[in-house]
């Protein structure tokens, strides 16, 4: 006879089912202890299946835990998590095998877990352990949502493949999606999870996302109760982030996020605070939601209080700086409306890292331990008194300074670019000022740039910073194809922004290239069936890596044949090549502040004629040559981002001279005309001229007008009734090319409020000769109009750009209509902008912009006032591997040269430019 002793206890402890809305996943928790116990031999007074108290188990010495059911975890790893060790005395049923069920339990893993006995041999128990896990995930899917949201919400939720699915996953998933829709307005956003088995992958499931998010709730009104002193219109404005509905307003919406409003609350106070009552309050407020109307209305009961002024205001514990100069950084006078908000932004603006105020004044000095506190003293009726009581503290010096995360940008790159140096004395200001440096250099993502306070000790008078950066692409690759001047053209651009040259000989850093020093190295080719562009150009910031001297150098060659747009026709034995090279220094000066640059390059071009007769050059077989110099000096302090600056500047001026050959070359410019090798001569066999006499080769020429037909005769050896040679006058002058070029342009960026930018660019240009009986080249000219984008050209020209106009059409023509540059230019513009992403994958921006400017032919038809103006909107977008891209819509308000009446409207595409 066998005798089967059974015990069973439930354990309520451990979690709840993985999904309720899933029915193969409703499994209750069990946790089963069950013993076999095969007994031989005879018992008269036991009864089958007794049940043995909890309290009351046997004791046995634990020979061995088995692992039985299909897992996927070591099997002696899970019996370590379970506590059980082998010899461990055990009583069954009893506290040693509840402690091992929590413990696995708790781990998150397994969905059933249950004991047996396995045997019982004299005194020692071997138990099976057997379990079953939770399920994993194999895909998860989105309904109800845009795709491009999709993956944001699968990273933010980590539901990556393999991801033990267990009901705190699904609550937490559930509870994020509603939140982070809830905060855009749309309050009502319900989510649903449901899980199914996968079929073809075991013990996985796939995971439904059912988002609906509803209609956005909008408030429909706030309305203010008891104040007399602002009107409802100021407080209304003072909540910055919670919106009435309004049709015309664009850049904030009317939608409710409780975070927020409840920040609007405290400025609504602040504002009062600003006008001097101190003692405003909000006594109550309340939000009503009409289910009906899928609206909000908020109602907000102030108590103004009394109006207060400023009384006397005394500096307590300051040795540093004198009574005085804190009074001018405060620059709060006795008997001024008190501002609660204006007081605390002078002891400590916090909006502003930078700015100049006592806290500061201070911390810019070393004194990183200071405290400034603003204390009410003494009110009597209207007038409140102060004491600025501060606490100065130890001089500070910065003493470990490291950077973390440059995983390819070598750390030589970065520390040559850190104002805060071990052992100097502390300053906010220098790391400050080095955050922006780190993000001037293109390879980090700047809104990442983490500076960490490390080891802060006081008695010591140390600090660490750690900065901690993210790495960006910097690379990027430029590929077009487009159709123009009658056939194909194709690009290929390759630019390598952290290039390496010491490391080209080193086969280990090509990862795909030797990428890390700093250095930019950019390759682009051009061509079609009638032209082809080759370029390199290399740059070193470093030159000789111990100053911030710049070091560039570029060649480029092009080569164009004489193409027929009509016939798309290309003769290859009439060519214009042009040969560039350039190379330059730019160095960091120190005075008056290290945020200047003085610039220095010089260039030489090579223009080769060929037989090339276009109407171009007055001449088809010669050649030019631009030997320059050029010297500028700028001030860049924009930041902190490159991409989308927030505050600073960018002031540029700069000269591009050539030598005056005319001074020391003794040619009379104004007399070629009429010097005998200027005149024109017959190249022809021997003919008749248009007067019917004989026409020799060698002869002189002149063009005459006989019996109503015009045509050339012969003048003999008189030169001097000869016509000009206008080709050859042309090619004495523009042998070397000689003139001046004077560049300035001005760039602000303020930021207004958020993150809204305001851009301000004013532009101006010209083109002088230093000989005016030799003129103006017709090189080096400026082209207005359009996009901007610097296409193919071969006369050297700089193209402008001022959007709402075609490419390129306010430039000044000749007699014949044709383009021909012009020598002065200016222009001006205003644009707001603001962030929709600046993550480091992509950045991207919108835009609205006002714009106006001009060019002329000459100095004298300078006219600062006669603009064309234009409007419109935009959209870029900064991709690490390909540049900026963008695209406007531009109104012009006034017709084009040739035009009648407003331009109207033009589209730009922007590709790795930037107005």
């Amino acid at each position: 006879m066998r005798l089967l002793l059974v015990i069973k206890k439930e354990n309520v402890d451990l979690e709840k089912p993985v999904n309720k809305l899933n029915n193969f996943l409703v499994l209750q928790k069990r946790i089963q202890i069950v013993f076999t116990l095969l007994v031989l031999g005879s018992f008269s007074q036991i009864k089958a299946q007794e049940r043995v108290p909890f309290d009351q188990g046997k004791k046995y010495i634990l020979a061995k835990v088995s692992v039985v059911g299909k897992i996927s975890f070591n099997e002696q790893t899970v019996v370590t998590f379970s506590g059980l060790q082998k010899g461990q005395e055990i009583a069954v049923p009893g506290e040693e095998i509840s402690g091992a069920i929590k413990k696995l339990g708790k781990l998150g893993l397994f969905d059933e877990i249950a004991f047996y006995v396995n045997k019982i041999d004299n005194d020692s128990i071997y138990l099976d352990l057997n379990i079953v896990e939770l399920p994993k995930l194999n895909e998860v899917k989105f309904v109800g949502i845009k795709r491009s949201k999709v993956e944001g919400l699968i990273k933010d939720n980590n539901l990556t493949k393999n991801k033990i699915v267990n009901e705190n996953l699904i609550t937490t998933t559930k509870n994020y999606i509603e939140n982070k829709y809830k905060k855009d307005g749309f309050y009502n956003t319900k989510v649903t999870i449901t899980n199914t088995l996968d079929t073809v992958n075991g013990h996985h499931v796939n995971m439904l996302v059912r988002v609906d998010k509803g209609d956005k709730v909008k408030i429909s009104s706030i309305d203010f109760i008891g104040n007399k002193q602002l009107t409802s219109s100021q407080l209304r404005g003072a909540m910055k982030d919670t919106k009435q509905k309004n049709v015309l307003r664009i850049l904030k919406s009317s939608k409710f996020i409780p975070e927020k409003y409840k920040t609007d609350l405290e400025k609504v106070v602040a504002t009062y605070k600003e006008k001097g009552y101190r003692d405003a309050r909000i006594i109550y407020d309340s939000v009503t939601y009409n289910k009906k109307k899928n609206m909000l209305a908020i109602k907000i009961k102030m108590e103004e209080g009394n109006k207060y002024y400023f009384g006397n205001i005394k500096f307590l514990g300051n040795t540093v700086y004198p009574d005085q100069l804190l009074s001018r950084y405060l620059g709060i006078k006795k008997g001024e409306t008190y501002n609660g908000v204006l007081l605390e932004k002078r002891i400590a603006d916090k909006t502003k890292p930078d700015a100049e105020d006592i806290t500061n004044l201070y911390q810019n000095n070393g004194y990183l331990f200071s405290n400034i506190n603003a204390v009410e003293v003494k009110t009597v009726n209207d007038t409140i008194d102060f004491e600025i009581r501060v606490t100065e503290g130890p001089i500070a010096y910065f003493n470990k300074i490291s950077v973390v995360g440059n995983d390819k940008t070598n750390d030589h790159v970065i520390y040559r670019e850190l104002r805060t140096k071990p052992g100097e004395k502390y300053s906010k200001e220098q790391l400050v000022r080095t955050i922006r440096e780190i993000g001037q250099l293109g390879f980090f993502d700047p809104e990442a740039i983490d500076p960490k306070f490390k080891n802060v000790d006081a008695s010591a008078g140390t600090v660490d910073i750690e900065y901690h950066v993210v790495e960006k692409g910097s690379s990027q690759v430029e590929l077009q194809g487009g159709y123009g001047g009658g056939g194909f053209i194709g690009t290929l651009g390759l630019s390598f922004n952290n290039f390496s040259a010491r490391n080209i000989f080193n086969k280990e850093s090509y990862k795909p290239l030797p990428m890390g020093d700093g250095q930019k190295v950019s390759l682009r080719l051009q061509g079609s069936t009638y032209f082809q562009t080759y370029s390199i150009s290399f740059s070193e910031p470093w030159f000789g890596g111990k100053k911030p001297v710049q070091f560039s150098s570029s060649i480029s060659y092009s080569k164009q044949f004489l193409n027929n747009y009509a016939t798309r026709s290309v003769d290859k034995s009439k060519s214009f090549n042009i040969l560039t090279l350039q190379v330059g220094l730019a160095k960091r000066l120190t005075v008056p502040d290290d945020y200047f640059v003085l610039s220095q390059s010089v260039s030489y071009q090579h223009y080769d004629l060929n037989n090339y007769n276009t109407g171009l050059f007055t001449f088809g077989n010669g050649a030019s040559r631009n030997l320059a110099y050029t010297i500028g000096l700028s001030r860049s302090n924009k930041g902190v981002n490159p991409i989308f600056p927030t505050y600073g500047s960018d002031f540029s001026i700069s000269a591009k001279v050539t030598p005056p050959y005319s001074l020391f070359n003794g040619i009379d410019y104004g007399n070629l005309q009429n010097e005998k090798e200027y005149k024109s001569q017959y190249t022809g066999s021997p003919t008749s001229g248009v007067d019917g006499q004989p026409l020799n080769t060698g002869d002189y020429v002149k063009t005459e007008t006989v019996n109503g037909q015009s045509g050339i005769v012969s003048v003999g050896s008189d030169y001097a009734s000869a016509d000009t040679d206008q080709g050859k006058v042309d090619q004495k002058k523009y042998n070397w090319l000689e003139y001046y070029k004077i560049k300035f342009k001005a760039d602000w960026y303020t930021k207004l409020y958020g993150k809204l930018v305001l851009r301000t660019l004013t532009e101006f240009g010209f083109l002088g000769a230093y000989d005016q009986t030799r003129g103006v080249v017709p090189f080096e000219r400026f082209y207005l109009g359009g996009d901007g984008m610097q296409s193919y050209s071969m006369d050297g020209r700089e193209t402008i750009g001022l959007r709402g106009y075609e490419n390129n059409s306010l430039t000044p023509v000749n007699s014949r209509n044709e383009q021909i540059g012009a020598t002065i230019y200016n222009k001006f513009s205003m644009e707001l902008r603001y962030p929709i992403t600046l993550k480091s994958s992509a950045s991207i921006y919108a835009l609205a912009f006002l714009e106006a400017g001009s060019s002329y032919p000459t100095f004298k038809d300078y006219n600062p006032f006669d603009l064309y103006r234009s409007a419109g909107v935009g959209l870029r977008v900064f991709m690490p591997a390909f540049g900026l891209l963008g695209i406007d819509w531009g109104y012009g308000f006034d017709p084009q040269p040739g035009e009648t009446k407003a331009h109207g409207k033009e589209i730009h595409f922007i590709i790795g430019q930037q107005f």
